[in-house]
């Protein structure tokens, strides 16, 4: 580079010189400076197309992926060796730039590829960027670059080609697998210039699928523990009797009265059965919240023994309105708050509060003071039969679940870590 610098210098100094020479009217010596300058500048454009080609050169080496590119830097005069130098420097940089960008974009297709949501990322063309595993396995595909490769499914094909950022859908098609219903979620962003839309797949089925297999397998094992817990003695005692002597009256009649019970037990447990199955139909209508929580209140009062439990409202506008059965609704609200003061030994606070949040889902919460519900036995308490009380049936919770869902709604437990109380949370969409 200095002798790059110090060619600029001397063409600077020759053009002062040969100036001075033809004021003076000294023409051979400006002759022989000219030629010299000539020379110097003939030599930098030279310097100058050469340079231009080897950066040329470069950039579409780097342009086409070819990072082998080097440039000589022995036997070359000091300017190109330092030129040359220079350029396998700064191809270098960008080749270890290239090769960072490359780890990174594998690092996060490892990612995409541990999800079980499917990700596709498309253009406006319908060519597809970025797919991982779980879009594959849900599409039925090895291979995935454009949506042309759906052509046996037009539904799904249309809706990927069409949506656009911030659109929800679903979409069924079928597969060699069977039929499959599946959620699309779209997003969008701007790459180098050109909008990308970034699918987010869901496979509904298979997540119903398997929320239903945990259910029932719940579901299956409390069944079986009562039923067998009601049987085994029965069986037992039924055997005990066939061998005793028939002057036995007394211990024959015993046992029989023993099997009585216990049979009147199971009935009782198949009537619980029944029951968790067979909800009314629900009749919606609109109904003033605030009156009809002060109602349940008076009504928890005459039903549990509840002289030493305080019982309030403590927010619930006077417009406040819910559309769903009032009926089913107040069989809910009933069962938590009875469960309220039994869970706080009939002593103690419960508060109801209502309001409207802002997706415009009216929410009643029903909280009471009484002891914690541990972390293992909340993620139970809406199993049915499930029960912590001696003398439970077990289906309380499930059945104001099932009917809160019949409403279109929901009840949940809220977590301890927002709030300090036990509540519960109605909320009506």
């Amino acid at each position: 580079m200095k002798g790059f610098l110090l060619r600029i210098a001397v063409v600077v100094v020759l053009c002062a010189v040969i100036g001075g020479l033809c004021l003076s009217r000294d023409w051979i010596v400006a002759s022989f400076c000219g030629i010299g300058l000539i020379f110097l500048i003939v030599e930098l454009c030279s310097y100058y197309k050469r340079s231009d080609r080897k950066i040329k050169l470069l950039l579409s080496a780097l342009e086409n992926g070819d990072s082998s590119v080097r440039f000589s830097t022995r036997r070359l005069h000091s300017v190109n060796s330092e030129v040359n130098t220079m350029l396998n420097s700064i191809a270098q940089i960008l080749n270890e730039v290239r090769t960072d960008a490359a780890r990174r974009d594998k690092y996060y297709e490892v990612i995409l590829d541990f999800v079980d949501t499917g990700i596709i990322v498309l253009n406006s063309a319908g060519a597809v960027y970025q797919k991982n595993r779980a879009a594959l396995q849900m599409l039925g595909l090895e291979v995935f670059t454009h949506l042309r490769q759906l052509k046996g499914h037009p539904e799904l094909m249309e809706a990927l080609a069409q949506c656009g950022s911030g659109d929800k859908l679903q979409v069924d098609m079928t597969l060699p697998r069977g039929k499959v219903t599946l959620s699309l979620r779209v997003s969008g962003m701007m790459l180098r210039g050109e909008l990308m839309r970034i699918v987010a797949l869901s496979d509904i089925n298979r997540a119903l699928d398997e929320r239903e297999i945990t259910t029932w397998m719940k579901l299956t094992r409390v069944m079986t523990h009562e039923i067998m817990n009601s049987l085994t003695p029965i069986t037992s005692l039924s055997e005990t009797l066939m061998t005793m002597p028939d002057d036995n009256i007394d211990e024959i009649r015993q046992g029989m009265s023993t099997i009585y019970s216990t049979s009147r037990d199971l009935i009782g447990f198949v009537a619980s059965y029944r029951k968790l199955t067979h909800i009314p139909t629900p009749c919606p209508r609109l109904f003033n919240v605030k009156p009809f929580l002060e109602r349940m209140i008076e009504l928890a009062r005459y039903q549990v023994e509840a002289s030493n439990v305080r019982m309030t409202v403590t927010e619930c506008a006077d417009d406040l309105i819910v559309y769903a059965d009032e009926n089913l609704v107040a069989q809910v609200v009933t069962n938590l708050l009875k469960n309220a003061v039994e869970a706080m030994n009939h002593k103690g606070e419960v508060t109801m509060k209502a309001y409207s949040d802002s997706n415009e889902s009216v929410n009643i919460e029903i909280a009471n003071d009484g002891p914690r519900i541990d972390d293992e036995v909340a993620q139970q308490i809406f199993v049915p039969f499930f029960t912590t009380k001696p003398s439970g049936s077990g289906i309380g919770l499930s059945l104001s679940k099932q009917i809160m869902h019949l409403n279109g709604g929901t009840l949940t437990l809220r977590p301890y870590s927002s709030c300090s109380n036990t509540t519960f949370v109605l909320t009506f969409s």
